[in-house]
């Protein structure tokens, strides 16, 4: 059997639930960690970008600084698996995240792996890494966009060594990820790190996961029933996924 076959992905609630608001706890980290090694999210309130790496799950807060987040705290949204590298390749000089994402697409093309999910983990040396994180906003059915206008901060690492997770999710599956891809960094030292809105990267081995399971657990309790997901816009979205605040 293919050893794509082997591979789940597990996802705590979907992107629209996160973006009409819907931040409270669903499970916790420890619970998260025992589904996967590798992956991303965000904690409860949106209190920091998620980066699970090695079997480690690290927070980056509101200036880019990591640290490893305690076992407790909840987690309203998250992509983990447990990582089997099917093939990996060297990457040469990319100047912008859009390069970047066209050449895995490509490399997952040539598998015709772009109806399946992905997790690439891409090692590499980086000359800037344009990111973002934020701290914690307490409200409910306060949009994603609206929460992070008034707590996202954007930084920059230059000259930095670290780790790429992405994560793909296909066009179809838009509104319980975010479609295409998704990277978060964090470096070599795992001291910094954040949601990626744009990356120059000097070189960097990819790693690739092809992903044909997945898992989605749902919030319970009646909150969750009081969001209406499909009100959740998709210009809305794209405009968080890349990083960009609530002018």
């Amino acid at each position: 059997m293919d050893s794509k076959y082997n591979s789940k992905m597990f996802q705590v609630s979907t992107l629209q639930a996160l973006a009409l608001g819907y931040s409270r706890a669903v499970i916790n980290v420890a619970e998260l960690m025992r589904h996967g090694d590798i992956g991303l999210g965000t904690f409860e309130d949106v209190n920091g970008e998620m980066i699970v790496i090695d079997g480690h799950c690290y927070r980056a807060d509101e200036n880019g600084d990591v640290t490893e987040a305690d076992s407790e705290i909840g987690v309203p949204f998250s992509s983990v698996t447990f990582f089997n590298e099917e093939r990996r390749c060297e990457l040469d000089r990319t100047d912008s995240i859009d390069t970047l994402k066209v050449l895995l697409d490509l490399r997952i093309e040539e598998r015709f792996g772009l109806n399946s999910m992905h997790i690439v983990r891409i090692d590499g040396s980086f000359r800037k890494v344009c990111a973002r994180s934020e701290s914690g906003y307490r409200a409910h059915h306060v949009t994603l966009k609206d929460a992070l206008s008034e707590t996202q901060k954007d930084f920059f690492f230059d000259d930095i060594n670290g780790t790429l997770v992405c994560v793909y999710y296909p066009d179809y599956m838009d509104g319980i990820n975010a479609s295409g891809w998704h990277l978060h960094f964090i470096s070599e030292d795992r001291k910094k790190g954040g949601h990626v809105f744009d990356v120059s990267m000097e070189r960097g081995t990819a790693y690739f996961d092809a992903i044909t399971n997945i898992e989605l657990t749902l919030p319970h309790g009646p909150a969750f029933d009081t969001y209406a997901l499909k009100g959740a816009s998709k210009d809305e979205i794209k405009s968080v996924e890349q990083g960009k605040k609530n002018k």
